[in-house]
């Protein structure tokens, strides 16, 4: 599941309770957070269609264990 990003999100993350963050290359601010299963790539992918569009996730590997995903758009 896809948590938008909130203070209270935020905090979760600070605390490691999400193993992934979510960005946009055009903003320094989260998009959101997830936990990096399927599901959450195949909603990702679901919202990019519903915008018309499609998703390229870039994927950093932090020394924690956890992630940022950059989304871009494919092309």
């Amino acid at each position: 599941m896809i948590h938008p990003y909130s203070n209270a999100t935020q905090s979760k993350w600070d605390k490691g309770e999400f193993k992934v963050q979510l960005l946009l290359p055009e903003t320094s601010r989260p998009m959101g957070f997830c936990d990096g299963t399927p599901a959450d790539v195949a909603e990702l992918k679901a919202i990019a269609d519903a915008e018309n569009s499609s998703v390229k996730i870039e994927v950093k590997v932090l020394k924690t264990g956890r992630e940022i995903w950059t989304l871009r758009g494919a092309s």
